[in-house]
């Protein structure tokens, strides 16, 4: 281990520049640059060596600035930014000290100096796998738990789909909606997937939505009765297709609208009168507005881990040499389960 104000070299992935929708291999390149194992004097900044890397739907090229974003994970020759786990080397900021184990955003490189100290979690419970927080217990498992609870309001024996359902954030939606008495139904892209949805999650029934070519014939296979409750992760034509299968003062939470983010020209929705006859509500969110309820979800989440009630499926890529093709990867569904980059374990 290095020592205090040691000069160390830290391996880096960087971006050659701004990229436009999905991120290729060839947008990254490695680098090696030197770090020094320090503080600033009378600086709040908090030096990490990250351990365990997310990979996330987010991480890509947005057409048009977005308002608020936290951060944007590609700059021109800069590391890539994204959530991880770290452990804390020196810290100047109170919150945090040598030896704290933290979640929150960083930079795809062996070592950081973290100035936005605001976006760190101390991690307080350690019996539970350390790169949890990437996902069941970090950013994707708070955007389950905010958008299901706070936006949903579900009760028990609802009828609840999932699209993306195999996503780190599908994965808990389903299960907290199990947990509750709720009817689950999630759409995966694979047969593998969609049998692991039912087999290892407990979703009443899944559907594979890429062999599926009418979709309001699929939800209503799915659902007879119609759906009370939709987090959608997908948008386009699965909820033009959900809007005409919702039920009486039905619910959609909208995570995200993975189909729409490389088209140049976005699809229209079709069947959004369904929202008037229906008196249904739709409410898009972003996890940043809900962080402060972080203590209440890690309260109901992680007695079901230790009971062995909530499943949690990871896609481990060794190295940060692996990162850039695990990146990649995950556009294309080639993950199964919630993509890390393990870099160190310690």
């Amino acid at each position: 281990m290095a020592g205090d104000g040691e000069e160390v070299r830290n391996k880096q992935v960087l971006a050659r520049d701004y990229i436009d929708g999905n991120p290729k291999e060839t947008d990254m390149y490695f680098n090696t640059s030197s770090i020094s194992l320090k503080v600033p004097e009378g600086s709040k900044e908090v030096l990490v060596k990250n351990l365990y890397l997310s990979c996330d739907p987010y991480m890509r090229g947005i057409k048009a600035k977005i308002p608020d974003r936290l951060f944007y994970s590609f700059a021109p020759h800069s590391p890539i930014v994204g959530y991880g786990v770290a452990k804390v080397l020196e810290s100047g900021h109170p919150d945090f000290k040598k030896g704290d184990f933290v979640w929150g955003v960083t930079k795809w490189e062996e070592y950081s100096l973290i100035t936005m100290t605001e976006s760190l979690f101390k991690i307080q419970h350690t019996d539970v796998p350390l790169s949890y927080y990437t996902g069941l217990l970090g950013m994707p498992g708070m955007t389950a738990y905010a958008g299901f609870y706070e936006l949903c309001s579900p009760k028990k024996g609802e009828h609840v789909f999932v699209s993306s359902a195999f996503g780190a954030v599908g994965q808990l939606v389903g299960q907290l909606a199990k947990l509750m008495g709720c009817y689950v139904v999630g759409s995966a892209g694979s047969k593998e997937k969609v049998d692991m949805l039912k087999s290892k999650f407990g979703f009443d029934e899944a559907f594979n939505y890429k062999e599926e070519h009418d979709l309001d014939a699929a939800l209503k296979r799915c659902f007879p009765e119609g759906i009370d409750i939709y987090f959608d992760n997908v948008g386009g034509k699965m909820l033009d297709a959900v809007l005409l299968n919702m039920r009486f003062h039905g619910r959609i939470a909208v995570a995200g609208m993975i189909s729409q983010y490389n088209l140049d020209q976005p699809e229209g929705i079709r069947n959004l009168l369904s929202l008037v006859y229906k008196r249904i509500r739709i409410e898009g969110f972003t996890v940043y507005d809900y962080y402060h309820l972080f203590p209440n979800f890690l309260d109901l989440v992680l007695p079901y881990i230790r009971e062995g009630k909530i499943a949690y499926v990871e896609d481990t890529a060794e190295g940060l040499e692996n990162g850039p093709s695990a990146l990649v990867g995950i556009f294309s569904g080639q993950n199964v389960g919630k993509q890390v980059v393990v870099l160190a374990r310690e």
